[in-house]
């Protein structure tokens, strides 16, 4: 009997965690794609602007990807600086790595350089705070 469910579990937790892994991380490839999924998207997307040869950035997106992916109605959107110029340009990005959080289309916070874990905590509470809950609340007021 135990050698039964363990059988059936993990196959059934490792679909669900692929499901929600491609919907919730994707690579930007260009502004059209950029408009489409992140500022006319349905939920907050975190957007990690960062580089090939950033070590910093190394440690940044898998700490992201580890914080985000967990969470019901957040993206993560990833941003190369080298492939992506004009966003890179639009966005003032100075340095990297560079994290911007976006909902309904609007910038709501942003940080640059390699933080905390509280400090991507407080943001991500501040994108889902500030996203579709308030949206949602001034409808019905």
């Amino acid at each position: 009997m135990l050698c039964s469910i363990r059988n059936c579990m993990p196959s059934v937790v490792r679909r669900i965690s692929l499901f929600r892994q491609n919907n919730k991380r994707y690579e930007i490839n260009n502004n059209n794609e950029f408009v489409n999924k992140v500022m006319n998207g349905t939920v907050p997307v975190i957007v990690n602007f960062h580089a090939d040869w950033c070590d910093p950035c190394k440690i940044l997106t898998p700490k992201l990807i580890e914080l985000i992916e967990p969470m019901d109605k957040l993206d993560l959107a990833i941003i190369d600086v080298e492939e992506n110029p004009e966003l890179v340009h639009v966005f003032e990005v100075k340095a990297v790595p560079a994290v911007i959080a976006i909902s309904n289309g609007l910038v709501v916070d942003k940080f640059i350089g390699l933080v905390n874990n509280e400090m991507i905590e407080n943001l991500i509470q501040k994108l889902i705070h500030e996203g579709p809950m308030n949206t949602e609340n001034n409808t019905k007021s």
